[in-house]
């Protein structure tokens, strides 16, 4: 049957597809004859950077995917991680950067609806939900706008749909003005013996198409997130989904029942490029053709073209490989949740992927090509820059009373209490630990005593003063602060946020990032078993800050010795474990010298992994033991920010003791790594620093709980009032338009 080719294949409209001149002859060679419309957009949504990770490819094979806890790694919908009992945790994070900048409610809710079908394709029900949002700079006039749409967008999907919200991160820049950055993160539970893959297995089997129906929505989106932002932005907004949380609550339920039945020999979610790419893939992966035939496709518009119906992404749809006897048993669950459900096409054994529409043949290409064998680039990369130190005697001075009063206020620091208060953060009734601590942690339901710890983490302002340090801080924070609650970290997924890889100094942050990420966790026995490359965010071609947000899950085993971030209670000792104190000494690329003095030169804290390890190994053993009280990790803001966070959130005051003959702004301010607060009885502070001793970890005495004030050294008491004033204030007067401009 010969290819229908109705619209004819000029220069313009292969670039209006994102494929390259050579990119374009590639196809030509490897199909032999010019490409239909619709084989067009095929190849589009295929090789487009979101799909086929073609500049990445290569190094994110470097990255430690392995251990014994991993069950699935890189690959699948979700990387799955044992957690003991038979029971595993699935989980990723993924982008939706250029979506949510271009229609904030509908792009941040898509990005929700598309993470949570990632982890219960996988047979999971979701139990957690984080984000990591990025913005532009306060004053810009659409900052307000997109957190906004953005932070609604997340509540309505999430809230609605029923999980969780525990965690996640918002910051502000400038560097973000243009193109945001909205990083959704969800986490199921299934049984280890109970998992379903996306790979296709059998010949001649049903391929079905669950779920809602077809429209016009998306239609192009992942091509349109990997390409550089301009003027025609607006122009975009077709492609951004629409998204539906009560279907996929029905979806949901539906996918878990039918499950049960033995039906389903391999599952896929209608993702990124749609039909397309569900198809491909699950055909590519088991080495199998796969026939659609259009006509059968659910549609909820009238005269959709063949190219609409494989390249939307409306939301809430799933495709399977479905067992034929149990074709009646399917179909009954999906009508009784009022879901479509409809044979669309068959697999085959000639590695084709055939497309048929209104009795015409309008694509007909070799699978393999189109998925698992797409183009692979060895971009071009330059030498890392590492930056020079600061000279020893380069500490711009401030009143540290006034500095901490203004950083615990300031944009970046502040509470993000007015974000997290729009999700709901209790529903299934399992969090132990909400939004505004060190990490969420969710009771694993049906267990006594077991929980998950799950945390996001990435110092941008790091990364691009040396990625590979900024890489490793990632991976280190994040490992951090599930110890901080007693959690053995398991492993991470990635969301690696960059500009254009086609420019050698972008491609080297990538590269060096990578590299760092990879090391970190390596070290930290932390594996990488999930994840997503978001690149090309950029705008009239000012890059965003280099953002490679790290999630992680821990394991709790007894949720009942879990520390928190807030003093117990009066009179205790401060202990600060990790990195003496007298070295608390790093103030390049600190927030005290980015936001007090407006000095972002110098590199980031260097990270000691084997200190890293060990320190927190350590506090875990405190926390189980039950000799600590509080803990809190020590990072952006150091010494100053952690002990003013912990006073703020339990209403009681610190004494924190001056270090004789140093200057105390690196002191307080300097933001070395490896280091956690922890608040100890009195009685116990002689064995802890014993063990302390024998386990070669720093652990010095620097100060006592008490009183209604926060005093640093010899600078003068800040009334815990203020410091709450301060912290609780600035995000709500910032959303209603109160502060000024230039804040």
């Amino acid at each position: 049957m010969a290819i229908s080719n109705a619209r004819p294949i000029t220069p313009d409209l292969i670039a209006s597809h994102g494929l390259k001149p050579d990119e374009y002859q590639r196809i030509l060679d490897l199909i032999g004859r010019e490409p239909s419309f619709t084989e067009l957009g095929i190849f589009s949504a295929m090789w487009n950077e979101h799909c086929s990770y073609k500049s990445s490819k290569k190094w994110l094979k470097t990255l430690p995917t392995k251990g014994p806890r991993v069950i699935q790694g890189p690959g699948e919908n979700a990387g799955v991680v044992d957690i003991d009992d038979g029971d595993c945790v699935v989980f990723k994070m993924e982008s939706h950067n250029h979506p949510s900048f271009i229609e904030p409610y509908q792009g941040a809710a898509t990005g929700v609806g598309g993470i949570l079908r990632d982890v219960f394709t996988m047979g999971a029900r979701p139990i957690a939900a984080m984000n990591a949002l990025r913005f532009g700079a306060p004053d810009h006039p659409k900052t307000r706008h997109l957190v906004s749409g953005v932070v609604a967008g997340v509540g309505g999907y999430g809230n609605s749909f029923g999980v969780p919200t525990v965690g996640g991160e918002v910051e502000f820049d400038a560097r973000y003005n243009g193109n945001i950055l909205v990083n959704a993160f969800a986490a199921g539970l299934a049984k280890t013996d109970a998992i379903f893959l996306s790979e296709a297995k059998g010949v001649g089997l049903p391929v079905v198409y669950l779920g809602a129906k077809t429209g016009r929505d998306g239609v192009g989106g992942a091509t349109m997130a990997s390409a550089e932002f301009d003027e025609s932005i607006e122009e975009k907004r077709p492609t951004v989904q629409v998204g539906d949380p009560f279907t996929e609550k029905c979806l949901l339920e539906a996918c878990l029942e039918l499950m049960k039945t033995g039906a389903v020999i391999a599952i896929q979610d209608m993702g990124a490029a749609g039909l397309t790419c569900s198809a491909v893939e699950m055909g590519a992966k088991g080495g199998l053709g796969i026939e659609l035939s259009l006509d059968q496709v659910p549609v909820r518009e009238e005269r959709m073209t063949a190219y609409e119906m494989m390249l939307s992404e409306s939301q809430e749809r799933m495709l399977m490989v479905l067992e034929p006897s149990k074709e009646e048993v399917a179909k009954a669950i999906f009508v009784k949740w009022g879901l479509d459900f409809a044979i669309v096409g068959k697999t085959t054994d000639d590695l084709r992927f055939r497309v048929l529409h209104q009795g015409e043949e309008v694509a007909n290409l070799p699978i393999k090509e189109l998925g698992d064998e797409a183009p692979e680039y060895d971009r071009p990369w330059t030498p890392a820059k590492v930056p020079a130190p600061l000279a020893a005697d380069d500490i711009p001075q401030a009143d540290i009373a006034d500095a901490l009063l203004k950083l615990v206020g300031s944009p970046n620091n502040a509470s993000r209490r007015w974000v997290y208060e729009q999700y709901d953060t209790l529903i299934q009734g399992n969090s132990l630990q909400l939004p505004g601590g060190d990490a969420g942690v969710v009771r694993v339901e049906g267990h006594a005593t077991k929980a998950l710890a799950f945390s996001s983490d990435v110092t941008p302002r790091y990364v691009e003063a040396d990625a590979f340090e900024g890489g490793k801080q990632a991976v280190a924070e994040c490992w951090r602060n599930m110890t901080a609650t007693g959690a053995l970290p398991l492993a991470a997924t990635d969301n690696l946020n960059f500009g254009n890889p086609e420019k050698p100094e972008i491609m080297s942050q990538l590269v060096h990032a990578i590299k760092g990420i990879g090391e970190a966790c390596l070290a930290l026995d932390f594996p990488i078993v999930s994840g997503n490359v978001s690149l090309y965010n950029e705008t009239h071609g000012q890059a965003i800050l280099p953002t490679p947000t790290i999630a992680g899950v821990g394991l709790i085993d007894d949720w009942s010795k879990m520390a928190r971030i807030r003093f117990a209670a009066e009179g205790q000792t401060i202990l600060l474990v990790g990195a003496p104190v007298e070295l608390g000494t790093h103030l390049a690329q600190s927030v005290y010298m980015r936001d007090i003095h407006g000095r972002t030169d110098g590199p980031p804290p260097h990270v000691d992994l084997a200190l890293e390890r060990k320190s927190g190994d350590f506090v875990r053993e405190l926390i189980r033991d039950r000799l600590v009280t509080s803990v809190h990790d020590c990072s952006s803001g150091g010494l100053a920010l952690a002990i003013a966070e912990m006073a703020i959130a339990s209403d009681i005051g610190a004494t924190i003791d001056a270090v004789e003959g140093r200057d105390p702004i690196p002191v307080f301010f300097g933001e070395d790594q490896a280091r956690y607060v922890v608040t100890v009885k009195t009685d116990d502070v002689e064995e802890i620093q014993n063990i302390a001793e024998i386990r070669g970890v720093y652990a010095p005495v620097i100060g006592k709980t008490g009183g209604a004030t926060v005093t640093l050294g010899a600078a003068r008491a800040v009334p815990i009032e203020r410091l709450q004033k301060a912290y609780e204030s600035w995000f709500p007067d910032f959303m209603s338009g109160e502060l000024p401009a230039t804040e």
